[in-house]
């Protein structure tokens, strides 16, 4: 009997030590981790804060297209730019004038060469489905221009004739909307800019030109009154806006702001006086 008690007594000790020891392994081993399923997190839009870092924004614009953009005594100047010049200033950072080829604006915009479209830029339904825009800050139109002693005075009068304009331009787009006017033409003739286009009237070899009337009247009908006239006929009614790309809503946000002060404080309308003779800006 006693040797039956000593076995048990055994027994139990190295069952107490066996749990002691198991509760020691489960005490020392660290914490398991909870799984859970974690969503990535937006950063946001950073494009006004990259302009910022880097203390540049670089303006694209086409430089043969007074006076919103042109070259003139080895200096960038025009309306756009005046305006871009005031903007960059209120915003602090530096503006870096970049002209670029007008047929492959979007292209230099979408690869980062640019930070905007800035130069006369139409706002159509294409460009607005593939860009964001500040608001509209002023109007425009496309018009046929024509020597003064042309026999052109309708647009039903350029049947059978040559018109030329400025290749991938509002101005096509334009064109395109009147498919009866631009199936009745001898022939359609695309420039890389509006100077090259008159260029060609100016030869002959071209009966007319469609552009936009801003350029129109600064450029040719003030400068040659008795030379050239605009048909009473527009072929489509247009904004002009400041293109970004599409992500790039919080830049957009800021240089709208700005012009948007500007526009209330006077600043817009003394820098279309000094071009225009007039504020024929609409940004309120």
């Amino acid at each position: 009997m006693k040797r039956v008690l000593l076995l048990m007594v055994f027994m139990a000790i190295l069952l107490a030590a066996f749990a002691g020891c198991k509760k020691n392994r489960q005490t020392d081993q660290p914490a398991q981790p909870v799984q859970s399923e974690q969503s990535e997190q937006f950063e946001g839009d950073q494009s006004f804060a990259d302009i910022q870092q880097k203390g540049k924004f670089i303006m694209g614009f086409d430089d043969s297209f007074p006076p919103m953009g042109f070259k003139e005594n080895g200096e960038y100047v025009g309306f756009d730019i005046d305006l871009a010049r005031e903007v960059t200033k209120r915003l602090g950072v530096e503006l870096v004038l970049q002209p670029i080829i007008w047929d492959v604006k979007e292209q230099e915009l979408n690869t980062g060469k640019i930070d905007c479209i800035w130069n006369g830029f139409t706002m159509t339904p294409e460009r607005e489905a593939a860009l964001t825009f500040t608001k509209p800050y002023m109007n425009n139109k496309q018009v046929v221009i024509v020597p003064a002693a042309s026999p052109v005075q309708t647009l039903s009068d350029l049947n059978g004739k040559k018109l030329a304009l400025q290749r991938d331009s509002s101005a096509f787009e334009a064109l395109n909307k009147f498919p009866e006017v631009k199936n009745s033409l001898k022939e359609l003739l695309q420039f890389e800019d509006n100077l090259m286009a008159m260029t060609d009237l100016d030869t002959g070899n071209c009966d007319a030109v469609l552009m936009d009337i801003i350029v129109a009247n600064f450029n040719y009908i003030a400068k040659n009154p008795d030379k050239y006239r605009i048909l009473d006929e527009s072929m489509a009614d247009e904004r002009f806006g400041v293109g970004f790309r599409k992500s790039d809503v919080t830049l957009k946000d800021k240089v709208e702001a700005a012009l948007v002060e500007m526009a209330n404080d006077g600043s817009m309308s003394e820098i279309s006086d000094k071009w225009f003779g007039d504020d024929i800006t609409t940004l309120k």
